[in-house]
């Protein structure tokens, strides 16, 4: 089953590198400002999540008078640049926070749980994305998006699906409300569905979408509760790779006989995604200490940050309101599959 099908071009245009380099500077000092001002947003308003912070503030960058000219213009080659290229050094850097060692004592019936959740969330949204119409890339980006890791998995696909940024960003701003939403939502369910603290931990580790919206909304029912939804995030986390790869492998079959402009054809498996898998097989040796890794944590938001915000500022509000409906109802449906499809699955586990 293909899971793109957007029409395919006989020529791939291969990015200019020189050219990105010599005109990327201011581009990337603003994602690098943004990503600060992201910082200190989170840091004086903890329940913002530090991504989100720095997609709202790409899109309203990208908008402001005295500014939007040189953000479209001048900022653009860099911008565009942090998005693509510091986007998959913070995916490689994820692997590190990979506990797989952690993640299999949960047991094989929790991991045969997470993979059904996974993959009904992303069918499920893919294929109601295409019936409601959405445009490029968007059903498939959002429902990569539900389903593992809100904007680091966005960011990921879009790299080996040669999404258009504004579907990225569009997309990326999508999750990211509705998994700030569930920081909110989901502890109020807790005593009406009758679930422990340890289910409450499990349900929010398969059905909220970042990390960090995982822990901001476990950590209301306690310590036990946190660190069962982390270990099932990380079980998400860790489908990113063969997803990415599925994804590729989908582009690839769709490109046979296509190559690039440079004579060169489309990578099989992207290398970001080798780093993932290497990074994150590194982290289950332990021979990497703690403050090397929390080093690695603190880098890899810094880049995740400084990528959103330049994904955010390709955002066009008019172009976005045309499809904000359908958007809206996508992303309402595809929460309700994804809370609905774990908490039958912890209920059958716990």
């Amino acid at each position: 089953m293909a899971l793109l099908n957007r029409p395919t071009h006989q020529v791939v245009r291969a990015p200019r590198v020189s050219r990105e380099t010599s005109t990327s500077w201011p581009g990337l000092a603003l994602a690098t400002a943004g990503a600060v001002v992201a910082w200190s947003i989170h840091w004086l308003v903890p329940a913002v999540p530090m991504l989100t912070a720095s997609v709202v503030l790409g899109i309203a960058v990208a908008h402001l008078p005295g500014i939007r000219t040189f953000v479209r213009g001048t900022a653009r080659p860099g911008l565009s640049l942090a998005g693509r290229r510091l986007m998959r050094i913070g995916i490689v850097l994820l692997g590190l926070g990979l506990g797989l060692d952690q993640v299999l004592r949960l047991g094989w019936a929790t991991v045969a749980m997470v993979v059904a959740v996974v993959a009904a969330t992303f069918f499920g949204t893919l294929w109601l994305g295409r019936k409601l119409g959405l445009p490029g890339d968007q059903p498939l980006l959002i429902a990569t998006g539900y389903s593992i890791c809100g904007a680091s998995a966005i960011g990921a696909v879009s790299e080996v699906s040669g999404s258009d940024e504004e579907d990225v960003a569009s997309s990326v701003a999508l999750v990211t409300l509705c998994g700030t939403l569930a920081i909110a939502v989901l502890p109020l369910l807790q005593g009406p569905l009758g679930l422990s603290d340890l289910a409450f931990g499990r349900w929010v580790g398969a059905s909220v979408h970042d990390v960090g919206q995982v822990v901001a909304t476990a950590q209301t029912a306690g310590p036990g509760a946190l660190g069962e939804a982390v270990l099932v995030k990380l079980m998400r986390v860790a489908l990113l790779a063969p997803l990415v790869a599925a994804v590729a492998f989908s582009v690839r079959a769709r490109r046979r006989g296509v190559r690039t402009a440079s004579g060169r054809r489309p990578a099989p498996v992207p290398l970001f995604v080798a780093g993932f898998l290497v990074a994150a097989g590194l982290r289950a040796t332990g021979v990497l200490p703690e403050a090397a890794l929390e080093w690695a944590h603190t880098a890899q938001e810094a880049l995740l940050a400084a990528a959103l915000f330049g994904l955010g500022s390709a955002v066009h509000l008019p172009t976005l309101a045309r499809t904000g409906g359908r958007a809206a109802v996508l992303g309402l449906g595809a929460w309700v599959v994804v809370a609905g499809v774990s908490y039958a699955g912890v209920a059958l586990t716990v």
